[in-house]
Protein backbone atom coordinates (compact mmCIF):
# COMPACT_ATOMS: atom_id res chain seq x y z
CA UNK A 1 0.00 0.00 0.00
CA UNK A 2 2.55 2.47 -1.15
CA UNK A 3 2.13 5.67 -2.29
CA UNK A 4 4.28 8.59 -3.88
CA UNK A 5 6.74 10.30 -2.18
CA UNK A 6 5.27 13.53 -2.73
CA UNK A 7 1.80 13.31 -1.20
CA UNK A 8 -0.62 15.14 -3.75
CA UNK A 9 -4.23 15.42 -2.53
CA UNK A 10 -5.22 12.53 -5.08
CA UNK A 11 -3.09 10.39 -3.66
CA UNK A 12 -4.28 11.22 0.10
CA UNK A 13 -7.73 10.68 -0.63
CA UNK A 14 -7.23 7.38 -2.13
CA UNK A 15 -4.71 6.20 0.24
CA UNK A 16 -7.44 7.36 3.33
CA UNK A 17 -10.10 5.40 1.23
CA UNK A 18 -8.17 2.34 1.18
CA UNK A 19 -6.93 1.85 4.81
CA UNK A 20 -11.17 2.94 6.14
CA UNK A 21 -10.46 6.23 6.93
CA UNK A 22 -13.51 7.63 5.86
CA UNK A 23 -16.71 6.20 8.18
CA UNK A 24 -20.48 6.61 8.55
CA UNK A 25 -22.69 6.17 11.29
CA UNK A 26 -23.70 7.93 14.10
CA UNK A 27 -20.59 9.04 16.24
CA UNK A 28 -19.97 11.16 19.26
CA UNK A 29 -16.74 12.87 18.69
CA UNK A 30 -14.42 14.28 21.60
CA UNK A 31 -15.75 17.38 21.41
CA UNK A 32 -18.95 15.93 22.68
CA UNK A 33 -20.67 16.78 18.78
CA UNK A 34 -22.60 14.25 17.16
CA UNK A 35 -21.49 13.49 13.65
CA UNK A 36 -22.42 10.90 10.82
CA UNK A 37 -19.24 11.18 9.95
CA UNK A 38 -15.83 10.10 11.31
CA UNK A 39 -11.97 9.91 9.90
CA UNK A 40 -10.34 7.31 11.67
CA UNK A 41 -6.58 8.50 10.52
CA UNK A 42 -5.02 5.90 12.97
CA UNK A 43 -6.20 3.40 10.38
CA UNK A 44 -3.91 5.31 7.90
CA UNK A 45 -1.03 5.91 10.98
CA UNK A 46 -1.04 1.84 11.46
CA UNK A 47 1.11 1.27 8.20
CA UNK A 48 4.11 3.52 9.03
CA UNK A 49 5.38 4.12 5.20
CA UNK A 50 2.59 5.66 4.89
CA UNK A 51 2.62 7.56 7.85
CA UNK A 52 5.92 8.62 7.10
CA UNK A 53 4.69 9.61 3.57
CA UNK A 54 1.70 11.87 4.73
CA UNK A 55 3.63 13.38 7.63
CA UNK A 56 6.40 14.57 5.19
CA UNK A 57 3.95 15.76 3.11
CA UNK A 58 2.55 18.08 6.06
CA UNK A 59 5.84 19.12 6.81
CA UNK A 60 6.88 20.39 3.48
CA UNK A 61 3.82 23.04 4.14
CA UNK A 62 6.24 24.56 7.20
CA UNK A 63 9.80 24.11 5.33
CA UNK A 64 12.34 27.17 6.12
CA UNK A 65 9.88 27.98 9.60
CA UNK A 66 13.24 26.60 11.84
CA UNK A 67 10.76 24.33 13.80
CA UNK A 68 12.50 23.18 16.86
CA UNK A 69 9.54 21.11 18.57
CA UNK A 70 6.68 19.18 17.06
CA UNK A 71 3.92 19.28 19.07
CA UNK A 72 1.07 16.57 18.98
CA UNK A 73 -2.02 15.54 21.88
CA UNK A 74 -2.16 11.87 22.92
CA UNK A 75 -3.66 9.69 22.10
CA UNK A 76 -4.54 11.00 17.92
CA UNK A 77 -1.48 13.74 17.78
CA UNK A 78 1.59 11.54 19.07
CA UNK A 79 2.37 9.62 15.47
CA UNK A 80 1.55 12.91 13.97
CA UNK A 81 3.71 14.64 15.89
CA UNK A 82 6.54 12.16 15.49
CA UNK A 83 6.83 11.57 11.80
CA UNK A 84 6.24 15.64 10.94
CA UNK A 85 8.88 16.12 13.28
CA UNK A 86 11.20 13.48 11.82
CA UNK A 87 10.87 15.24 8.65
CA UNK A 88 11.30 18.42 9.89
CA UNK A 89 14.53 17.40 12.11
CA UNK A 90 12.99 18.86 14.91
CA UNK A 91 12.22 17.63 18.90
CA UNK A 92 8.49 15.45 18.72
CA UNK A 93 6.46 16.07 21.99
CA UNK A 94 3.42 14.91 23.35
CA UNK A 95 0.70 16.08 26.00
CA UNK A 96 -1.66 14.13 28.17
CA UNK A 97 -4.39 14.22 29.69
CA UNK A 98 -3.89 14.82 33.74
CA UNK A 99 -7.45 15.84 35.21
CA UNK A 100 -8.88 16.89 32.25
CA UNK A 101 -6.32 18.94 30.90
CA UNK A 102 -3.24 18.55 28.71
CA UNK A 103 0.10 18.87 30.34
CA UNK A 104 3.32 17.93 29.44
CA UNK A 105 4.85 15.01 31.55
CA UNK A 106 7.20 12.14 30.88
CA UNK A 107 10.27 15.00 31.53
CA UNK A 108 9.00 16.51 28.43
CA UNK A 109 9.93 20.61 28.57
CA UNK A 110 9.52 23.54 25.92
CA UNK A 111 11.95 26.00 26.80
CA UNK A 112 11.32 29.87 26.08
CA UNK A 113 11.37 30.89 22.35
CA UNK A 114 11.25 27.71 21.06
CA UNK A 115 9.84 27.53 17.91
CA UNK A 116 6.70 24.81 17.84
CA UNK A 117 4.49 23.03 15.73
CA UNK A 118 1.12 22.31 16.79
CA UNK A 119 -0.10 19.13 14.70
CA UNK A 120 -3.52 16.77 14.43
CA UNK A 121 -4.50 14.35 12.70
CA UNK A 122 -8.60 15.74 12.51
CA UNK A 123 -9.20 19.41 13.51
CA UNK A 124 -13.22 19.12 14.45
CA UNK A 125 -14.23 22.21 16.73
CA UNK A 126 -10.04 23.01 17.74
CA UNK A 127 -10.14 22.80 21.22
CA UNK A 128 -7.10 20.31 21.25
CA UNK A 129 -5.30 22.91 19.44
CA UNK A 130 -6.14 25.57 21.88
CA UNK A 131 -5.33 23.68 24.93
CA UNK A 132 -2.12 23.02 23.37
CA UNK A 133 -1.49 26.61 21.82
CA UNK A 134 -1.96 27.74 25.84
CA UNK A 135 0.65 24.96 26.97
CA UNK A 136 2.82 26.67 24.64
CA UNK A 137 2.47 29.65 25.78
CA UNK A 138 2.48 29.23 29.21
CA UNK A 139 6.12 27.68 28.46
CA UNK A 140 7.10 30.54 26.67
CA UNK A 141 7.67 28.83 23.61
CA UNK A 142 6.44 30.50 20.03
CA UNK A 143 3.52 28.68 18.28
CA UNK A 144 5.04 28.87 14.68
CA UNK A 145 1.67 27.31 13.29
CA UNK A 146 -0.90 24.40 13.07
CA UNK A 147 -0.68 21.47 11.15
CA UNK A 148 -3.26 18.69 10.49
CA UNK A 149 -3.59 15.66 8.07
CA UNK A 150 -7.69 16.58 8.42
CA UNK A 151 -9.59 19.56 9.03
CA UNK A 152 -13.18 18.81 9.26
CA UNK A 153 -13.97 22.23 10.17
CA UNK A 154 -13.61 23.73 6.92
CA UNK A 155 -11.26 26.89 8.26
CA UNK A 156 -13.35 27.73 10.63
CA UNK A 157 -11.84 26.37 13.83
CA UNK A 158 -8.40 28.56 13.45
CA UNK A 159 -7.17 29.76 15.84
CA UNK A 160 -6.92 33.89 15.46
CA UNK A 161 -2.89 35.00 13.99
CA UNK A 162 -2.14 31.44 13.78
CA UNK A 163 -1.11 29.69 10.30
CA UNK A 164 -3.43 26.77 9.94
CA UNK A 165 -2.26 24.18 7.36
CA UNK A 166 -4.03 21.03 6.45
CA UNK A 167 -3.20 18.56 3.79
CA UNK A 168 -7.22 17.91 3.70
CA UNK A 169 -10.23 20.44 4.17
CA UNK A 170 -13.66 19.29 4.31
CA UNK A 171 -16.90 20.59 5.54
CA UNK A 172 -18.57 17.86 7.85
CA UNK A 173 -22.03 18.41 9.76
CA UNK A 174 -21.68 18.14 13.38
CA UNK A 175 -24.15 18.04 15.64
CA UNK A 176 -24.84 19.19 19.06
CA UNK A 177 -26.81 16.34 21.54
CA UNK A 178 -30.03 18.22 21.99
CA UNK A 179 -29.99 18.73 18.55
CA UNK A 180 -28.83 15.77 16.21
CA UNK A 181 -31.23 14.30 13.90
CA UNK A 182 -29.54 10.71 14.40
CA UNK A 183 -30.33 10.80 18.12
CA UNK A 184 -33.86 11.98 17.08
CA UNK A 185 -34.50 9.53 14.93
CA UNK A 186 -33.05 6.56 17.92
CA UNK A 187 -30.07 5.37 16.07
CA UNK A 188 -27.53 4.93 19.06
CA UNK A 189 -24.15 6.58 18.98
CA UNK A 190 -20.76 5.37 19.42
CA UNK A 191 -17.50 6.63 20.36
CA UNK A 192 -15.09 6.19 18.33
CA UNK A 193 -12.24 8.80 19.87
CA UNK A 194 -9.53 8.70 21.96
CA UNK A 195 -10.68 11.19 24.65
CA UNK A 196 -12.77 9.91 27.35
CA UNK A 197 -15.78 12.00 28.51
CA UNK A 198 -18.18 11.43 31.64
Amino acid sequence: MRVHTVMDLTALVKVMERTGVFQEGHFLLSSGMHSARYLQCALLLQHPDLAQQVCAALAQRFAGEEIQVVLGAALGGIIVAHETARALGARALFAEREEGKLVLRRGFTISPQERVLLVEDVITTGGTVRELNSLVEEAGGEVVGVGAIVDRSAGRAILPGRRLEALLTLEIETYPPEECPLCQKGIPWVKPGSRIRG
